[in-house]
Order: C-alpha cells, then sequence, then structure tokens
C-alpha cells in the first residue's frame, strides 16, 4: 500500500486540492506518451460541456500542448476511474489502448489507486477494462497489460454499409485511385486492415489514409492500418488514426492487426507489432479478449492556463 502525492507538488498540498478541471480555462495536466502515442492527461468532475473545444486547443501542435488526444480523468461508479478521450479535432475517441495504458500510470503515479499489485478497472464508453501494472525500482508504473476485450466483426459493429458475412476479409475498396483488399475488425472502435508486402515506411499513407478513413462505406469513419508479416511471431505496422492522422502507435489499432493476421493464418498466439514509436505486445488465441502490452511514460506536468495564454510550466 502506498500514497503518492503529485511530483510537482509540494508535500504539505494534500492531493484533493489539486486543480481540478472545473473550470475549462485553467487545470493541471500530465503529458504522456505511449510508444509515441502521445495524450494530455486531466482530472475532472464531470463532462461540462466544451471539452471538444479544448481538446483542438490543446492538442494543437504549434498553439497548444500537441496530443494524439485529450484524455479526461472521471468519477466511476462502476470502476476505479472513468476514461473519456476527446481527438484532436475534437471527435469522441471512444477507445484508446495507448491512452488506457497512460490512464492507468496516471491512476498510480498520483496515488488516485493506492494499491500496488492489485488490477485497476476503467470505465470507458464501450465498457470496463481491466489492467496489471509492472513497476520500476523507484515504485512507479513502467509497463501496463490490459485486457482489451473480444474482438467484434459484424459489418454493424464498425459502422460499415458491407453486405458481407462476418468476419469480413479481404473486402475491396478503392480509396485514392488505389485498389486495396482490407480486413474489418472491432476493438470497440472500427479498423481496417491492409496487408503490404513492402515495408510500411514505403507505403503512402499519407495520401492513402484519408481516402479510407472517410469512405462511403463507414458511416462513423475508420482507422487504418497497413501491415507486413515478418514471421508468426512479428509484425510492423503504420496508422492512420480517425479523427487524429498518422501516429507513431496504435495500441487498438494493434490488437486488431493481430486479430486480422491470426483470422487470416499469418501468425500465432502471441504476437511482437513494431510501430515506429515502439514495440507493442499482443495476446490473442483466436477466441476470447486480447491482450495488449506496451510502456506507458510520464514526459512532463505542468499548467493549463488559457487556449490563448497556452502553458506555464
Amino acid at each position: 500500500m502506498r500514497s503518492r502525492l503529485p511530483l510537482w507538488l509540494p508535500r504539505e498540498r494534500p492531493y484533493d486540492e489539486l486543480t481540478m478541471a472545473t473550470e475549462l480555462s485553467s487545470f493541471d495536466f500530465w503529458k504522456m506518451q505511449g510508444c509515441g502515442n502521445d495524450f494530455v492527461l486531466a482530472e475532472a468532475d464531470s463532462l461540462n460541456a466544451g471539452w471538444e473545444d479544448v481538446a483542438r486547443q490543446i492538442c494543437d501542435r504549434h498553439f497548444g500542448v500537441g496530443a494524439d488526444g485529450l484524455i479526461l480523468v472521471l468519477p466511476s461508479e462502476r470502476a476505479d476511474r472513468r476514461m473519456v478521450m476527446y481527438n484532436p479535432d475534437g471527435s469522441d475517441g471512444v477507445m484508446c489502448g495507448n491512452g488506457l495504458r497512460c490512464f492507468v500510470k496516471y491512476l498510480h503515479d498520483r496515488g488516485v489507486v493506492s494499491a500496488e499489485g492489485r488490477t485497476v478497472t476503467v470505465e470507458t464508453g464501450v465498457g470496463i477494462y481491466p489492467a496489471d501494472a509492472t513497476f520500476d525500482a523507484d515504485g512507479l508504473v513502467e509497463r501496463v497489460r490490459v485486457g482489451m476485450g473480444e474482438p467484434m466483426f459484424e459489418a454493424a459493429d464498425l459502422d460499415a454499409r458491407v453486405e458481407q458475412a462476418a468476419p469480413i476479409l479481404d473486402l475491396p475498396i478503392e480509396a485514392a485511385g488505389e485498389s486495396l483488399n482490407v480486413t474489418l475488425v472491432s476493438m470497440g472502435n472500427p479498423h481496417s486492415v491492409q496487408f503490404i508486402d513492402v515495408a510500411p515506411a514505403d507505403f503512402d499513407l499519407d495520401r492513402i489514409g484519408p481516402a479510407v478513413e472517410h469512405h462511403a462505406l463507414f458511416a462513423d469513419r475508420t482507422n487504418f492500418e497497413v501491415v507486413h508479416v515478418l514471421d508468426r511471431s512479428t509484425v510492423e505496422m503504420r496508422v492512420w488514426e480517425r479523427g487524429v492522422g498518422e501516429t507513431l502507435a496504435c495500441g487498438s489499432g494493434a490488437c486488431a492487426v493481430a486479430v486480422a493476421a491470426r483470422l487470416h493464418g499469418h501468425v500465432d498466439d502471441n504476437v511482437e507489432v513494431r510501430v515506429p514509436g515502439g514495440t507493442l505486445m499482443i495476446e490473442w488465441d483466436g477466441e476470447g479478449q486480447t491482450f495488449l502490452e506496451g510502456p506507458a511514460t510520464l514526459v512532463f506536468e505542468s499548467h493549463w492556463k488559457s487556449a490563448t495564454k497556452g502553458t506555464t510550466a
């Protein structure tokens, strides 16, 4: 058992006096990243109107803090805490595996949850997720393993206008003048997975990614992953995230990729997914839930003063 005070606060300042985002113009935050997928995390007591605008401002990489998403830490009646995420364009992020790992590190390292070694539960818009943390010599979280739930394959699970029976493998689509064959997987959010014979670095993701994201088949857009299989336990991928663009990693996308690869018979149960920002480990035995494991890192702590004045360290 331990109670860790926020690292940037004087020891005499109690945790519950931390500036929470009750006023959207001023609140404390943590900047965090998991394999380069970066987020701003802040505590809030409720979902007041206006968070979409805050997300657009604070995630801006030129005029804000810069992030792939804004994550709110909220009270929950069903789990240890509730996680709500907004994309940089202000849209609902729904679910984010890398963000969830950062969320769990936040809960432990800030002393929001006090029991080291126990499973933490996080409420999201698509369910409750259990997570177990690995701690370093200083008692801080360095890795998190998350139960990501069961993958879903019906067209309705992805808001896809498709008649094909599930699982939907090698669905032919045209995007940006290219012919693709995507496999559809939902991890609580929709993913379209394209297998390629070349390194993902050589794929024209900047041009093709937006066209797939906004393809008419997907009523609520889609995330898009391009994947090169190296062997039965290793793949490499890049991702174009809906509402974000290309990111250095995507936890739910890595799960979707491992699931799709196993459906095609390319890989076994345990897969190392190499992304531009690092490596994620995925487990899926062909049925039941998937597991995601990877690092979670604090970048810095600061205070958001206003959208016009930026931040103060």
